[in-house]
């Protein structure tokens, strides 16, 4: 009898120790909380906010060419006689991710204004700006910048650009990275 409690005993302490064994080898799963971020930033958008605007003037007998600077100061060349009003820049409202930096493209050929009553017509070429075309030539600087826009407007005679009013559209491209 005493060796069938040993052999009981032994065999207890046998499946107790294998049972340890088993459990230690297959513990519990761990799980861990992983964090996800993704950030939406403002759309880069470009509005007109003053538009590109000559003034008044009256062409001479061979015309002229009326140079209007981004920073709003007129030059003439030729005769043309100035009038009465303010000609002022372009400008635009540039807004988007803080610091972002972007390229101006400016109108590569002349653009077109015509007489709102008739099919006359007058040119607009050699386009500046305030930040200057080119690569990377502005920053977002809080998020927002304006640009001011100027160009020559090339100017015939009276016969050619008779009295009245010019109208005409143009695009600027902003391209953002």
């Amino acid at each position: 009898m005493k060796r069938l409690y040993n052999f009981i005993l032994s065999l207890s302490c046998l499946l107790f120790l294998a049972g340890g064994v088993l459990y230690a080898q297959t513990a519990p799963p761990a799980s861990a909380t992983g964090h996800i971020f993704a950030e939406i930033i403002p759309m880069f958008t470009a509005t007109e906010t003053a538009q590109l605007n000559f003034g008044k003037f009256a062409p001479g007998p061979q015309g002229g060419e009326i140079i209007l600077s981004p920073a709003s100061t007129i030059s003439i060349l030729g005769g043309v006689y100035r009038g009465a009003g303010t000609p002022n820049a372009a400008s635009f409202y540039i807004s988007g991710d803080i610091d972002a930096a972007y390229t101006i493209t400016l109108p590569a050929s002349p653009v077109v204004l015509t007489h709102i009553s008739n099919a006359k017509t007058m040119k607009i070429e050699n386009w500046m700006s305030i930040p200057a075309p080119g690569p990377g030539t502005g920053k977002l600087q809080d998020g927002f910048e304006v640009v001011y826009v100027g160009a020559t407007l090339k100017v015939g005679s009276l016969t050619d650009n008779p009295v009245g009013i010019y109208t005409g559209t143009y695009t600027i491209t902003f391209d953002f990275y």
